[in-house]
């Protein structure tokens, strides 16, 4: 069965892109923590992170990596924060989580945001990526 994330890569549900390419996506969390938290994930299923190749591992990482300026541009926060749990999703994904303080980081409280708000941030995080 596919998952939730393999549903968006296929279209089947829609989300917020921020930026793809062939082998991996990045969209704005639809329950996020954080203003601009953002979901990075290969286009592959894999359940567990440490179950990709070493390859598709290392470019995942990289991938988020280019990501991280524009949300900077974007997000007022001291940094950009990384987490992997891979629980809640059974598709490998890491969170980068723009930070404040460390309660930002916490799973268990969620911000309440608009589908027009994700719509309108996710434009512009896009429109600074390089």
């Amino acid at each position: 069965m596919a998952s939730i994330f393999s549903k968006i890569v296929n279209g089947e549900i829609p989300s917020h892109k921020i930026a793809e390419n062939d082998d991996f996506l990045a969209f704005l969390d639809a329950f996020p923590i954080t203003y601009g938290h953002t979901l990075v994930i290969p286009k592959k299923e894999i359940d567990y992170i440490f179950d990709l190749d070493t390859e598709l591992y290392a470019n995942l990482f990289v991938f988020a990596k280019s990501i991280v300026p524009a949300i900077e541009k974007v997000v007022p926060c001291l940094r950009i924060g990384l987490s992997v749990i891979g629980l809640e999703v059974p598709h490998a994904h890491v969170h980068l989580l723009p930070l404040n303080s460390m309660k930002d980081a916490d799973f268990s409280k969620k911000i309440k945001i608009t589908q027009e708000e994700l719509a309108t941030l996710a434009e512009k995080i896009r429109n600074n990526i390089i």
